[in-house]
């Protein structure tokens, strides 16, 4: 089954604040932009894959991504609140916002900041769930770096601090493949140490001025 997925990004100057200083404070922007390139580049690559959407805070401060073949729309006035509370209503919105289209598609939640991602362990991911409302961890085994709807039914974002915990105890699945460049997301300096060594896309790559490893 065919699976839409959202994707939720703020400004590039505001995002990712835990990496600050891995690299000159102007490139800092420039890089998250490469993450999320990257991550966008293997999601649409992924067979599996239809749609994506990407919910920005600013889209046109990301409209280059556009030319990944995704999809952008404002977040609109969601409120006040943490990032917690934003980011589940960007994913909230998102769903919403696809299941227009298909009220019967699976909708997933995809984070930003995977750099390394391979479209062969999404697959993996999305062939583990068949159909089911699962998530998958990150390495640290307490976040979450994607969540599955079952078809049609609500995707229930969770996502905070300890969201795997959060995502279980809502009903979802834990899928258990080993899956690294999916639960190898990007929010500090020792995390970027480490998608570096897996491979990191063209993008990061570029940004960082070293060689690209990761399949295209």
């Amino acid at each position: 089954m065919d699976v839409d997925l959202v994707v939720p990004m703020k400004h590039p100057r505001d995002g990712k604040s835990r990496l600050r200083g891995a690299v000159e404070r102007e490139r800092h922007p420039g890089l998250v932009l490469a993450l999320a390139a990257d991550t966008l580049a293997a999601v649409v690559a992924t067979a599996r894959v239809r749609r994506v959407l990407l919910v920005a805070a600013d889209p046109e401060a990301v409209a280059e991504l556009r030319d990944l073949g995704i999809e952008i729309v404002g977040e609109g006035d969601q409120g006040a609140g943490g990032t917690e509370r934003t980011l589940n209503a960007a994913f909230r919105l998102g769903a919403e916002l696809l299941r227009k289209d298909d009220p019967t598609a699976v909708v997933g939640a995809l984070q930003a900041d995977l750099p390394a991602l391979r479209a062969g362990d999404l697959s993996a991911a999305l062939g583990e769930a068949a159909g089911r409302r699962a998530f998958v961890a990150d390495r640290q085994g307490t976040g979450t770096t994607l969540l599955l709807s079952a078809p049609g039914a609500p995707l229930d974002p969770r996502f905070g601090p300890g969201s795997a915990r959060a995502h279980g105890a809502s009903g979802a699945v834990r899928l258990g493949g080993e899956l690294p460049s999916l639960r190898s997301d990007v929010d500090t300096p020792e995390d970027l140490a480490h998608v570096r060594r897996l491979g990191v896309g063209k993008h990061t790559a570029a940004r960082l001025g070293e060689p690209c490893a990761a399949p295209g």
